[in-house]
């Protein structure tokens, strides 16, 4: 492509310099050999800048092709994680109102045995609100969060109760209502098993409200003083999508 455009402007001198010496028909045929020569090297240069950008497109639909599938991977982590809890949650209430397996025959209690406790009015609205989270019913699952939380001030729940209501606020995108839900985790809770997740939630909370600064020192924090859990290879992610 780059030898045409040489080979046009040489013609175009040699035609110059003969312009005294030809005659009119001559000089004619010449213009329009000039002119056809001009559209060729125009439809060149067309051509070269059309290639250009179309690399240029491609290298940039393959770097937001890796960073999705990265978010794609973190986000598959944090669902799978959550579901974890969900199960975990669910199956620590059954155990509470005495949902266990039959026990054999021979070692079924006689009829004096007393029979377990039933759910209290708590536990049940406790695991409704968790179905309801599960179904997808965000608002109505943190209204009944709410109101557990509210009348349940000591129940060893809190945690859970807390970070899913963080969790349903975050998903129908109010931040600035999820981050207190988690904070408060960190605050009162360290010692449960929701504080790191609730310390990402939080990190995330801040990116998507666009506190940059303050969501890549929430992030490092994760993968400094939290290396190989899951939640340090999630923050790793987000600081790679944040340029870090």
């Amino acid at each position: 492509m780059r030898a045409r455009p040489w080979i046009a402007g040489l013609a175009l001198s040699g035609l110059v310099v003969c312009v005294g010496c030809v005659s009119g028909d001559q000089l004619k045929q010449a213009e329009d050999e000039v002119g056809d020569l001009k559209l060729e090297v125009f439809k060149l240069r067309s051509q070269v800048e059309e290639a250009n950008k179309k690399a240029d497109e491609d290298r940039t639909a393959s770097s937001e092709a890796r960073t999705q599938d990265r978010r794609f991977q973190a986000d598959l982590q944090e669902t799978m994680r959550q579901l974890q809890d969900t199960t975990r949650i669910l199956s620590n209430r059954m155990g509470d109102a005495g949902v266990r397996k039959p026990a054999p025959p021979s070692a079924r209690p006689g009829p004096a045995a007393e029979a377990p406790a039933p759910a209290s009015d708590d536990d049940k609205a406790f695991t409704a609100a968790v179905l309801d989270y599960n179904r997808g019913n965000y608002a109505l699952a943190a209204d009944g969060l709410a109101l557990f939380l509210k009348a349940s001030p000591q129940s060893s729940q809190r945690p859970d109760a807390l970070f899913y209501l963080g969790l349903c606020f975050f998903n129908q995108k109010l931040y600035d209502k999820a981050k207190p839900a988690f904070e408060q985790i960190l605050r009162e809770h360290a010692s449960s098993s929701q504080f790191l997740p609730a310390k990402l939630k939080r990190a995330q909370c801040l990116q998507h409200m666009g506190l940059k600064p303050a969501a890549i020192t929430a992030f490092k924090e994760i993968t400094s003083g939290f290396p190989g859990s899951p939640e340090a290879r999630t923050a790793q992610q987000e600081l790679a999508d944040l340029g870090f």
